[in-house]
């Protein structure tokens, strides 16, 4: 790993800034601090506010592969085997336990047509080189009681994991805390200023100005519409609306032991006893508002997958703003401006691919190169000039 050697001269100077206190946000700014870089985290809102608020914390590169998307899996599961280390190295210097663990997971079909999708997922699955078995009903429901009986097939996928994002954004808190790393809350950047194409100080609302030649934007589904991306480094970024619930179980009686998914839901248990129902997808725009139509739609999938649901108690229901993609690809690199990082895109895996991520742009901001998987996420991929020069 490269090593960045610190040119901070004042506390108004930084080797880098990143905007954005989501777990993205946070997990970059823990890299580069690790590589010895100085680092300021600015978020206009409270840390962990924006899309990491709705994430349900899954790790299951194998149970969201997808057709069509070997670049993404790639990305997915290189990641999920950096998250023991990740989470280990924030929980030495918070000397908390962040609650990761490897859970397994159960897809689930409950009908004819289900379980002919679930079929070709699998068969995709093992083409992949991936660790998934297929389960008659009788045997799934020896591993999940509660799962419906009306089921007619599962594959159990037991490499799969889950982390609160919460508890994750606190523990990264604490530790940057610990290292000396200032995260200012409220404070919006309105322009990034760059001489000669090389990005040199950053300006906030505020009136304050930073000097930095590296700066991240993190911000999610708003580095689509920011007024302070210069067009030239604006990616092609849309808001997907996802809603969630939150419902209180007994942690000495949990109402499931893994992840249990269907074509329609997911529902991920805490230890506490708290199940996370997720999540819908909805093409709305910045609507971010929590409705009955998403919360009925959630309830009664939920309840069809696992009928013990209806006798936990509703605690919580929010919505929040996925950063999409044309391509599903997140959005990883350097722009056509030097000094200027994009770290956005990442849709429904953004807490997957959070160590991944953290780890090529600390790389990249102290010189080097993002190789490996995460190129196909390279910015350039969106702007015909830098694609056809490369051609």
């Amino acid at each position: 790993m490269n090593s960045i050697d610190s040119d901070r001269t004042s506390d108004n100077t930084y080797d880098a800034i990143v905007a954005g206190a989501g777990v993205i946000g946070l997990a970059i700014a823990w890299e580069l601090n690790s590589q010895g870089a100085s680092v300021l985290v600015v978020d206009r809102d409270r840390p962990g506010a924006g899309t990491t608020s709705v994430a349900a914390g899954m790790l299951a590169p194998t149970g969201e592969l997808d057709f069509g998307e070997p670049a993404l899996l790639e990305m997915n599961t290189i990641s999920a085997g950096m998250y023991p280390e990740f989470v280990a190295s924030v929980e030495r210097v918070c000397g908390g336990m962040l609650g990761y663990q490897r859970v397994g997971g159960l897809h689930v079909a409950l009908d004819r047509d289900e379980a002919a999708e679930l079929r070709r997922v699998h068969d995709l699955q093992i083409e992949s080189g991936l660790r998934a078995d297929w389960l008659g009903p009788g045997a799934a429901r020896e591993l999940e009681q509660g799962v419906s009986p009306t089921l007619t097939g599962a594959v159990l996928i037991e490499d799969d994991g889950a982390i609160d994002p919460r508890v994750l954004t606190a523990g990264l808190l604490e530790a940057l805390e610990k290292e000396s790393v200032e995260v200012r809350v409220g404070t919006e950047v309105t322009a990034v200023r760059h001489r000669h194409g090389q990005v040199d100080a950053v300006e906030f609302k505020n009136g304050d100005r930073i000097n930095t030649r590296a700066f991240v934007a993190a911000v999610g589904a708003e580095s689509g519409r920011a007024e302070w991306i210069p067009d030239e480094a604006r990616p092609p970024v849309r808001p997907v609306k996802g809603q969630i619930i939150e419902l209180k179980g007994n942690p000495a009686e949990p109402i499931c032991q893994r992840i249990l998914a269907s074509e329609r839901v997911y529902l991920v248990p805490r230890r506490d006893g708290r199940l996370i129902v997720g999540a819908t997808v909805e093409e709305r725009g910045f609507d971010s508002e929590v409705t009955a139509g998403g919360l009925h739609e959630l309830l009664r999938e939920a309840y069809r997958l696992l009928p013990d649901v209806s006798e936990l108690a509703f605690l919580n229901a929010v919505a929040g703003l996925r950063p999409g993609t044309p391509d599903n690809l997140p959005v990883v690199g350097p722009t056509s401006i030097d000094g200027f990082f994009l770290a956005t895109g990442h849709y429904r895996n953004g807490i997957l691919l959070a160590p991944i991520t953290a780890r090529a742009i600390a790389d990249v901001v102290s010189g080097g190169e993002i190789c490996g998987p995460m190129s196909a996420a390279s910015p350039a991929r969106f702007d015909p000039a830098r694609t056809g020069a490369s051609r």
